[in-house]
């Protein structure tokens, strides 16, 4: 009798159930059959064969609760190789406490019920590709020590990887409780080969990347004090309802590129090493970023609720991100640079503390929404400057400018010196620091960052002059204010034709710096008076003492009149 054909997925490649055409289970020698088929007698004979630590293979077999209970019991809840690939779990999936000494592999299993790997060790990788949970999934407290795969996964309940352990190469390395950790990895461990020791069972010490590529969050995800020593890679996940990592630490660099965040994130507070890359995120709901010592990027991101971002010591890159809430970068305490801003649009931006003297603002695509509050901006040199065209000299006087105006005038832009190899772009594994979808990191790893909208087009003096009157109101310095009114008139005058409009102009920036230079002002006048009371003295005969004059008294004549009786001597007879 020939058996019934049946249609099985290209990916079972093992000998499947002869009960029942339609089941996937692996058969079992000498029975033919998967372990949910076989009779009470040969079940019973199946389990009694187990012994701690051996492999487990029950790939595409339907189990219950109780048929997993009588397995892990009978292995003493201590596996080798375990296989559940497209497993089917019927009935709640516990496998609390329970030591996988081997890889373990759940590959397009489905878990009916809930799913509970509570203090679980995975002494080597783990795989979940394509998994489905119809409940909840709780890896909480797990250790694992290889490589550990979600990709695909959907979580329809909560997902809860609270104090879980990411690649660990020993256990009990961290701290939970008080939120303290071990001391971070090496640099350049995050994705280490999955080598074998010598004695063929445990990995080699080294640090793993946990990842969750495109995994469906249904529920609420909580990863809080969960501990990644190596990278972590969340790439076009998709987390339905609120998602926390607060008090989490990750060794290396945390990878959201094209994450969808529908509910509320809170990435923090977390300890980082490496890089937050959130490039090309969409967050329907307000998300809250807290970390530091890293840097963070938030490229072509669109956060539709509010972004509230407390960093320290961070470099925060904004390029063409859409931030449609209310939304703040707040430096925490360190330093916190911005390395560009271009093509951001942005309703109500309010940066604090941050150090903007290499960052050009000149790709902004709506300047008056950025609020500017203790920023740091750059200066121009200081002291003399000697050139060829007019005036020969000048003296700089001590404003704050853009960085598009040092760009312009072709002052050495502050911080170019500063970027060391390994800081900016690719990394020592030859990854780039955006992502491999990245285009721009070689504009990054140059001294100016953002040249404009286009990255490549140089600052004209006339835009300068309009995007300095358009940042003025959002500065809450008053001095800072006045300076980049300055900066609008200067450019003004700079950028104008020659002729009698910028003849009026530098008219007016040199006789009292357009109405900003009260010192210079004055200056004016107390030369136009000393000028005056000069001429006043000159002209009322103020001389400077020397010999004295000779004066010589003059002689009145006076000359009798003729009358009639004595006429005039000398006259007639």
């Amino acid at each position: 009798m020939t058996p019934r054909s049946r249609i099985a997925p290209l990916d079972v490649v093992w000998r499947t159930c002869d009960a029942v055409p339609e089941c996937l289970g692996v058969a079992h020698e000498p029975y033919g059959r998967c372990l949910a088929h076989l009779t009470p007698a040969q079940a019973a004979e199946f389990l009694r064969g187990l012994t701690p630590g051996q492999a487990l293979d029950l790939r595409g077999t339907l189990v219950s609760e109780d048929l997993l209970a009588r397995v892990l019991d009978g292995v003493e809840r201590h596996l080798g190789r375990a296989r559940f690939d497209r497993a089917v779990f019927t009935g709640p999936a516990r496998f609390g406490e329970v030591v996988f000494a081997g890889d373990a592999t759940f590959d397009h299993a489905k878990f009916d019920h809930l799913a509970s790997f509570y203090g679980a060790r995975f002494l080597r990788n783990v795989s979940f590709r394509e998994a489905r949970f119809l409940r909840e999934f709780s890896l909480h407290d797990a250790r694992m020590c290889g490589h550990a795969t979600f990709d695909h996964v959907t979580v329809r309940g909560d997902a809860l990887f609270g104090a879980a352990q990411f690649g660990a190469a020993q256990f009990g390395a961290a701290q939970f409780g008080a939120a303290q950790f071990g001391a971070p990895p090496p640099r350049g461990t995050g994705n280490a080969s999955f080598g074998r020791a010598d004695n063929g069972l445990l990995p080699e010490a080294s640090f793993q990347k946990a990842s969750f590529q495109r995994a469906q969050f249904h529920g609420f995800a909580a990863f809080d004090a969960a501990v990644f020593h190596g990278d972590t890679c969340f790439r076009g996940a998709r987390f339905h309802r609120a998602v926390s990592f607060r008090g989490s630490d990750c060794g290396a660099s945390a990878e959201f590129q094209s994450a969808r965040f529908e509910g509320a994130a809170y990435l923090g507070p977390m300890r980082i090493v490496r890089r937050l890359s959130l490039a090309g995120v969409r967050a329907c709901a307000p998300l809250h970023i807290d970390t530091g010592g890293c840097r963070v990027v938030l490229r072509a991101a669109a956060v539709l609720g509010r972004l509230a971002a407390r960093l320290s010591d961070a470099e925060v890159d904004l390029r063409d991100a859409r931030l449609a809430g209310l939304s703040a970068v707040t430096r925490r305490s360190g330093r916190l640079r911005v390395t560009s801003l271009d093509g951001l649009d942005a309703d109500a931006l309010t940066l604090t503390g941050v150090d903007l003297r290499a960052c050009g603002l000149d790709g902004l695509r709506r300047p008056e929404g950025l609020r500017l509050r203790e920023c740091v901006f750059a200066v121009p040199p200081g002291g003399l400057g000697l050139r060829l065209g007019w005036p020969p000299v000048r003296w700089w006087s001590r404003r704050r400018v853009i960085a598009d105006e040092h760009l312009w005038r072709g002052w050495a832009a502050h911080g170019r010196g500063e970027h060391r190899a390994g800081e900016h772009g690719v990394d020592e594994h030859g990854v780039d620091e955006y992502g491999a979808d990245d285009h721009g990191a070689h504009e990054h790893r140059a001294g100016y960052h953002g040249a404009g909208p286009a990255g490549d087009r140089a600052p004209d003096p006339a835009r300068l002059a309009v995007l300095y009157e358009r940042l003025r109101p959002g500065v809450d310095d008053t001095r800072v204010a006045a300076d980049f009114a300055f900066g609008a008139m200067e450019m003004r005058r700079l950028g104008s034709p020659r002729g009698r409009g910028r003849l009026l102009l530098s008219l007016y920036w040199l006789a009292c710096g357009y109405g900003l230079r009260a010192g210079r002002a004055l200056g004016w006048l107390a030369l136009v008076a000393a000028v005056a009371a000069g001429a006043v003295c000159w002209a009322a005969g103020v001389r400077p003492e020397g010999k004295p004059a000779v004066h010589r008294p003059r002689v009145a004549v006076v000359r009798p009149a003729a009358s009639a009786s004595r006429p005039a001597h000398g006259l007639g007879g």
